[in-house]
């Protein structure tokens, strides 16, 4: 099965491709090959991971093919330009073959009620098995140039998903807003591996690695300093990292099964992915490590800080993902991938079931405010029941899924010297357990809020919950069991252990988060609107997003377009005045010449006599000169 993992990514492509120009109209038709499509993908996934564990291939020795994609001859003492494309199957890639079919499979069924009616319904499939397929593209790159065009290809399709409803002005904006924060950090990422090619002459993960761990590479820390940041720049932006964080909560506008994947396997998973994939050179250099580390530990109680005030539940479901994406980037700072991949997986499993229970809700109250929900545990048992083993499992309870991948980043924390990171991580979970109870004790229990007429989804929307649910109570237990940490790790295996003082700290935390949510929000012994009245600065700057939106608005608008406007101004006047400037000067000078150069006998005779009149003249008028005096 291993050698067909070449098809991993093609089936889905074909799929794209077909709906476009074949089955657009057949809107049956159209689910049907997006689903084989993707369907496909997932049993080769499948097979591949299974055949990966019982060969015993290892991240040391991994299975590669590689096909010479471009050549450029080396020109006297520059060297040659050699690119080429192929894959890579090791357990870290396999994993991720295996986590992106299996929920691109689930949510292309969910997707099947959730979009029915809409106009869009077979150019929906279509993008989505484009996403799918630029994602398995990134997954299975053998090389960074290679996951490179997977991953502007992940930027391209989710422009595409987050403005599917185009008409809508604030989903076009919010897909121009994606798009463009994500250019600063692919321009960061292509300008590193450039400089990386430059100064290796390769762009291949395993030549690379050989390279860096020889030591001989004759490369300065400088140099190999500027060049992770540079690559980390693109992850920022990719997996919304603090400063670069702000297009995620706007990207809810798309379609909640596309927030669902882009949240739990592809784009937002893609920069974690790359951190993990190019550990090698990133650990090269302790500072850009320690950058990782702490931007990740920003994130991650940043965006939990928002979670607390927010409304709109994709919006409290985003700034979760934000807050957990911190926690991996964090965990791979600190210098375990094991435990950033581990917390990726799992989390994909029950953030892909949240987003898609409130996709569920939505689809049956026709709001996403939470405080117009309530009540809905009656009327929609299904939803209820995943959405709350999904928090459980976010929040870190024991014995779900996050439980132990959280445990495990939080030990990385600690087992590093970070201490100070690993008390920020333990704070945010409980505030993570906090915001998730909000929204449940607000919107599923207590009380009516409106006049929804809530009813439980469809069974093609309940039964992919189901089986998310599954996962999010026994991923965490059965990857341990699996020996994840011995098959996904970087220099030594990693044994998976409990440390009990780190996990019963982290689980009175999210309790005592619980607790305050129960007591706030259900048994309300505190009134919420004294409670923002009294801390009214601090809920108005949460409320506000700390205002960076409008910072970034300022800087855009008055900053850098009073900078274009001058540098435009001074193309206009100074440089196009200059150039037409000597043009108008030739031109005036020419006009004055065509009345000499006529080509008429007469006038040149005339200027011939007015030359030899006015050298008579200088020669003999004494004021002039002249030698006559």
């Amino acid at each position: 099965m291993i050698e067909n993992a070449w098809l991993i990514p093609v089936f889905p492509l074909i799929a794209y491709t077909l709906i476009i120009f074949l089955t657009k109209k057949a809107k049956r038709l159209s689910v049907g090959v997006a689903l084989a499509g993707v369907g496909a993908s997932l049993v080769i996934s499948v097979g591949v991971l299974i055949e990966t564990i019982q060969k015993g291939i290892s991240m040391a020795e991994p299975y590669e093919v590689s096909l010479p994609w471009l050549r450029l001859s080396a020109l006297e003492q520059y060297t040659g330009l050699n690119i080429d494309m192929g894959i890579l199957i090791d357990p870290l890639s396999a994993v991720m073959l295996f986590v992106v079919t299996f929920i691109a499979t689930l949510v292309i069924i969910y997707s099947v009620g959730y979009m029915h009616g809409d106009p869009g319904f077979s150019r929906y499939f279509a993008y989505m098995s484009l996403f799918v397929f630029s994602m398995l593209v990134l997954v299975i790159a053998n090389n960074f140039f290679e996951m490179f065009f997977g991953w502007e290809l992940v930027g391209l399709c989710s422009y595409l998903l987050i403005g599917f409803w185009f008409e809508r002005p604030s989903a076009a904006k919010a897909a121009n807003k994606a798009f463009i924060t994500n250019r600063w950090g692919d321009f960061g990422f292509m300008m590193g591996i450039i400089l990386l090619y430059v100064n290796f002459q390769t762009f291949n993960f395993g030549e690379l690695s050989q390279i860096l761990t020889t030591g001989n590479h004759g490369i300065g820390a400088a140099t190999l300093t500027l060049i992770t940041l540079l690559i980390f720049a693109g992850p920022m932006a990719k997996s919304a990292q603090f400063p670069m964080h702000v297009w995620l909560p706007d990207a809810m506008e798309g379609p909640t099964p596309v927030s669902s994947i882009l949240h739990a396997a592809t784009m937002v998973a893609a920069g974690v992915y790359l951190l993990a994939r190019g550990f090698v050179l990133f650990q090269g250099s302790p500072e850009t490590m320690t950058f990782i580390a702490y931007i990740g530990g920003f994130t991650s109680i940043f965006a939990a800080s928002l979670a607390l005030v927010q409304r709109d539940i994709k919006r409290i479901l985003a700034y979760s993902t934000l807050s957990q994406l911190g926690y991996m980037v964090m965990a791979i700072g600190v210098g375990s991938i094991t435990a950033g991949m581990f917390h990726l997986t799992t989390h994909a499993f029950f953030k892909c079931m949240l987003f898609l229970c409130a996709g569920s809700v939505i689809h049956a109250v026709h709001t996403q405010d939470i405080f117009e929900m309530g009540g809905l545990s009656k009327k929609m048992p299904i939803t209820t029941w995943t959405f709350v083993i999904g928090a459980l499992a976010l929040a870190g309870i024991f014995p779900l899924a996050g439980f132990w991948s959280k445990d495990e980043v939080l030990l990385a924390a600690y087992s590093a010297g970070y201490t100070g990171l690993y008390w920020v991580a333990t704070i945010v979970a409980g505030m993570t357990a906090f915001y998730m109870f909000r929204l449940i004790f607000v919107a599923f229990f207590g009380g009516k809020r409106t006049d929804h007429h809530a009813h439980e989804s469809s069974p093609w929307m309940t039964v992919p919950l189901i089986i998310l649910s599954f996962f999010a109570i026994f991923a965490g237990w059965g990857l341990l069991q699996m020996g994840y940490g011995e098959m996904v790790f970087f220099g030594h295996p990693h044994h998976g252990e409990i440390n009990m003082t780190i996990a019963l700290t982290s689980t009175l935390f999210a309790l005592g988060g619980i607790l305050l949510a129960y007591l706030i929000y259900y048994k309300k012994m505190v009134d919420t609107d004294q409670m923002a009245a009294k801390f009214g600065p601090i809920y108005k700057l949460l409320w506000n997003k700390f205002y960076i939106d409008e910072l970034y608005a300022f800087l855009f608008d008055k900053v850098m377009m009073g900078i274009a406007w001058l540098c435009n101004q001074t193309d206009r006047k100074v440089v196009d005045g200059v150039a037409d400037g000597i043009g108008d000067g030739v031109r005036y000078t020419g006009g004055w010449m065509r009345f000499i150069h006529t080509g008429n006998l007469q006038n040149y005779a005339l200027v011939i006599f007015g030359a030899i009149i006015l050298i008579v003249l200088l020669m003999t008028t004494p004021v002039l000169g002249g030698v006559m005096k």
